[in-house]
């Protein structure tokens, strides 16, 4: 009687299957991507920097303990939002000359107190961050987002004041065009250079 064979399965392309596989999933596949915070670095340069009054200064400060101290005083995280936009729009004086005008003017759509003592305009209002060389980074990125949320919301009730809706929508519907539009680049500039970002980051040093 004949012997049998065990039949065999032909194994020679599972490499190239398994290879097309490989590139299939990479292809397909997605990764999550962290965000981080939107910092553009100032570029060194000899020009002197300008004189800026105290009073145009919002200081905060996080120690080695991850304590906020806003102006000196101790303050929670929860209430550093509402104390950033009140002093970024108080409108208390004169601000920098604006985009084709040729002197500075006062804030006619602050709706802060106008407190002699605070800041004088939008674009004079400088956010001045220091950290403890011991705080931990994610109570700065804490800071760093509320700080954020300040003139979010402030462009957004500006925005849709003038244009009927928020400047994140304005923002999108931009992006939507491929940023070709140039009326919406001109509103979104527009938003931007009435509450312009301005937070400086100090060196870390030991804040007890």
């Amino acid at each position: 009687m004949a012997r049998r064979e065990n039949p065999e399965i032909n194994a020679g392309s599972m490499a190239d299957i398994a290879f097309l596989l490989l590139i299939f999933f990479l292809v397909t596949t997605t990764m999550d991507v962290d965000s981080g915070i939107p910092k553009k670095l100032a570029e060194k340069t000899d020009v002197e920097p300008p004189i800026i009054k105290e009073k145009n200064i919002f200081q905060v400060s996080i120690n080695r303990n991850n304590q906020l101290l806003v102006e000196e005083e101790i303050m929670e995280l929860k209430d550093l939002k509402d104390a950033a936009i009140k002093f970024i729009d108080n409108g208390g004086g004169i601000g920098n000359p604006m985009p084709g005008k040729e002197a500075g003017a006062a804030c006619d759509y602050c709706k802060g107190e106008k407190d002699s003592g605070s800041s004088d305009h939008p674009n004079k209002a400088v956010i001045s961050v220091e950290s403890d060389r011991g705080t931990e980074f994610g109570t700065y990125v804490a800071v760093q987002n509320e700080l954020l949320r300040a003139y979010t919301e402030l462009r957004n009730r500006l925005c849709q004041e003038k244009y009927g809706m928020s400047f994140t929508e304005l923002e999108q519907a931009f992006k939507d065009s491929a940023r070709k539009d140039e009326s919406l680049r001109r509103k979104v500039e527009d938003i931007k250079a009435s509450y312009p970002q301005i937070i400086s980051d100090s060196e870390p040093t030991n804040v007890q």
